[in-house]
């Protein structure tokens, strides 16, 4: 394979084939998502790289047998998602761990100072972070498939392992609760933040 702007769908088509540069660029493009998901579940790093590898490794032994998938992203994040619940499930009875739907979802949402140059944009943004970082976790894990990783509902319930009614509620329990703590004018974080509102 030369040409690394395939569309999900051709990659995965292309790993179940044997492709290994295919792979390679599946692997490439996703593994820092998954570990950054991974590590949002759960605060001992080393589980998450390890979860993440054992998908994409269970990905390459098993690929003739896998479907294709709607969204190749949602597949991949649901995977790391359940591993993780697994070892933590395992680690729990063992150790007396915290199970994945127990944990706080810690991942903070920080505004990227060097990308925005308006002093009012950036104090917006810093607005609106403290305000994601105030919801409880699973609104906050909900938001954060939507919004950063762009999954539809339905992907969001099944990787958080609820029904798609349940998920629009988080979502939707969110965004009220930040239009509700705004403070300014709501139509300029409209035209900020657009797929939020």
């Amino acid at each position: 394979m030369t040409d690394i702007t395939h569309q999900d769908s051709d990659l995965w088509c292309l790993v179940r084939e044997g492709d290994e540069s295919a792979y390679g660029v599946l692997f490439k493009k996703y593994y820092p998502t998954l570990v950054s998901y991974g590590k949002s579940l759960t605060a001992r790093e080393g589980l998450a790289v390890d979860c993440v590898q054992e998908v994409f490794m269970e990905v390459w032994l098993y690929r003739q047998n896998l479907a294709l998938p709607s969204s190749v992203r949602a597949y991949l994040l649901a995977g790391v998602r359940k591993r993780i619940a697994r070892r933590l499930e395992r680690d729990h009875i063992f150790k007396h761990a915290q199970a994945v739907e127990d944990a706080d979802f810690c991942f903070h949402f920080t505004p990227l100072d060097e990308m925005i140059s308006d002093e009012e944009t950036r104090r917006q943004v810093y607005q609106l972070n403290v305000l994601l970082n105030q919801l409880p976790p699973r609104q906050k894990e909900a938001i954060y498939l939507r919004y950063h990783h762009e999954l539809e509902i339905d992907e969001i319930a099944r990787l958080m392992q609820i029904n798609p009614q349940s998920a629009s509620n988080l979502l939707h329990r969110g965004i009220k609760h930040i239009r509700g703590a705004w403070v300014g004018e709501f139509h300029s974080l409209v035209l900020l933040f657009p797929l939020l509102f």
